[in-house]
């Protein structure tokens, strides 16, 4: 079975109303909106759910700085993210950590960008202190995984892409990964196991 080794990253710009199919459920935020800011708030998650990031982003704006939840802080990340703005919505998402230190979904969004950018070491941090605040999250144990793999790091990489199938087995990158890392371990016969399960879930979909 010939393959052209190509790693996928997942990518999940996260906000509570529009996750990834049924696997990260809504949280209530530690910090809610004040109540002459909440109906703002709203319109602004609406608008960016419908896609509408120039008039979610105006309405975020109109909110103080010290009024903002970490939803809003990550919300002007993932806008800036969108245009490309990188060191923006790294500067919006750390105000999301700071606002919340316990809101993961700051810290993950970090963790991608820094993958973007080919800053490993720093993802790494970031997706470990997802972990350590929500375990059972498959995507951050995936993400970790990518990022040792650009560490060069295939025994952790081994180890967390292990950890993400256990929590979700139903994603066929997850697998296809694994298969790669095997492939680089040069154990064949697992790479061999690994990328069938990851045919399989794709004939699948």
């Amino acid at each position: 079975m010939n393959k052209k080794w190509l790693l996928f990253l997942i990518v999940v710009l996260m906000i509570p109303q529009c996750t990834f199919a049924k696997k990260l459920k809504e949280e209530p935020l530690a910090k809610t909106p004040l109540p002459e800011y909440a109906a703002t708030d709203e319109q602004a998650t609406l608008l960016y759910a419908q896609n509408d990031i120039e008039k979610s982003f105006q309405a975020l704006l109109t909110i103080p700085d010290d009024a903002r939840t970490a939803q809003n802080w990550l919300l002007l990340g993932n806008i800036l993210h969108d245009k490309g703005k990188n060191d923006d919505a790294i500067f919006m998402y750390n105000e999301a950590v700071q606002t919340d230190i316990n809101y993961y979904k700051g810290y993950y969004n970090l963790g991608v960008l820094y993958l973007e950018q080919n800053k490993p070491n720093m993802a790494v941090s970031q997706f470990q202190t997802v972990i350590k605040l929500k375990k059972d999250y498959a995507y951050a144990h995936y993400n970790l995984a990518c990022a040792y793999i650009q560490l060069g790091n295939l025994k952790m990489a081994r180890r967390e892409l292990l950890s993400a199938i256990a929590l979700n087995k139903n994603v066929p990158e997850f697998h296809y990964n694994l298969a790669y890392v095997y492939k680089q371990l040069k154990n064949d016969k697992n790479a061999k196991i690994y990328l069938g399960f990851y045919d399989k879930l794709e004939s699948e979909q």
